[in-house]
């Protein structure tokens, strides 16, 4: 029988075929023979739109889980259990996080064929963003004050977890090549070791690129790092992976999901994100829209964070540098995995042409300089 064509989150405004097939009740009876404190599988529910992995909604005799299938060239056992230690380590310090599950031996992350699993409880919380894109926006400013507040919660928590940067070829978030001194000799330096980068980035004027549109910011930055603390952080901070207790305006953030970004980078990297992602409507521009910043949000996000961590004249000057930049390391890391691993040169393309280069030359223009300025003048501003 010919299975359905699973819908999942493409780069664009649009559904896409998924990379990966849909979860079936076989695969998720023969993972959950490893777990016999849950019972029978009754039922798979709902199916997660996102695209790097495929999961469902599972019903069981004793509760409801969420079982997440990789592929194993996306995450071995080994690097996936090292983003379930991250977990582990944030709820020992009160982050409202979820860890995944304990099999009968004791293993968090399950290699059959060419699959790794992962089972997690339901978190608490309402999925309020649950169909919601990366790049849409929050619903309002409350939420986006209790999102900033939430992660610089997490961030506290996250101290003292003193774990190397993770092993994962792809699919997490960091600054490694944009950190360094001089970035596109750091990229040569890892072509060697990522074959199908290189042999994407072979037929494109990627050095001209990066020199005239990333460099800039990149020496605005670079004098800036040596003052940031090393800090694991989440690294995919949008609304659709938060929870939320309460309903409308008022809701507020009740659990923190889906860590498969997390690395070892810097508390400012993770704020940076947390503004691109939901501040700047970037899917405006696949239909010839501006992507108009919406400063409210901006602010609202950065006061929430502000409220529980300080932020000082410093840091906001170092997140004006860092957000052009922000997203460069993981949209490379795109353009592997979907040459490499999903072998999709038309995604490659989405990767490296409206997410690496279109994002960044953005900033160049009057939308992206309207935000940088903004966050000039609250540091223009800052007491200190």
């Amino acid at each position: 029988m010919t299975q359905p064509i699973r819908i999942a989150h493409g780069m664009g405004a649009q559904p896409v075929e998924a990379d990966w097939p849909a979860l079936q009740q076989r695969d998720v009876e023969q993972v959950l023979q490893r777990f016999p404190q849950l019972g029978a599988v009754q039922q798979l529910g709902w199916h997660s739109p996102r695209p790097f992995s495929a999961a469902a909604q599972v019903h069981t005799d004793h509760g409801e889980v969420f079982v997440k299938r990789h592929h194993r060239r996306v995450r071995e056992p080994a690097w996936l259990e090292e983003e379930h230690r991250f977990v582990r380590h944030l709820q020992d310090r009160g982050a409202p996080v979820t860890p995944a599950l304990r099999d009968r031996d004791g293993h968090s992350a399950l290699a059959l064929g060419e699959w790794t699993y992962e089972v997690l409880p339901r978190a608490a919380g309402d999925d309020l963003y649950r169909e919601a894109l990366s790049w849409t926006p929050f619903l309002d400013r409350h939420h986006a004050h209790s999102a900033g507040a939430a992660l610089a919660r997490l961030h506290c928590a996250a101290e003292g977890f003193d774990a190397a940067p993770r092993q994962a070829p792809v699919l997490v978030a960091n600054l490694r090549l944009f950190s360094q001194p001089d970035p596109l000799r750091a990229i040569e330096q890892a072509l060697p070791g990522q074959p199908a980068l290189a042999r994407y980035l072979a037929g494109h004027d990627w050095h001209y690129a990066l020199k005239e549109l990333h460099l800039p910011y990149h020496r605005q930055l670079l004098p800036l790092l040596a003052a940031q603390p090393a800090l694991w952080t989440h690294n995919d901070w949008h609304a659709s992976n938060l929870l939320w207790r309460g309903q409308g305006g008022s809701a507020e953030v009740e659990s923190v999901l889906d860590f498969g970004l997390s690395d070892r980078t810097f508390a400012l990297f993770d704020l940076a994100t947390a503004l691109e992602r939901n501040c700047i409507p970037w899917l405006e521009l696949d239909d010839g829209g501006r992507a108009t910043a919406d400063l409210d949000a901006v602010d609202a996000l950065l006061a929430g964070y502000a409220s529980q961590r300080p932020l000082g004249r410093h840091d906001l000057l170092t997140l004006k540098a860092l957000l052009p930049l922000v997203h460069a390391d993981f949209a490379l890391n795109e353009v592997d995995y979907f040459e490499g691993i999903v072998g999709s040169r038309a995604s490659a393309d989405i990767a490296y042409h409206a997410f690496l280069i279109g994002h960044a030359r953005w900033f160049g223009d009057s939308e992206g300089a309207r935000l940088l300025d903004h966050l000039a003048r609250l540091a223009r501003t800052h007491n200190n």
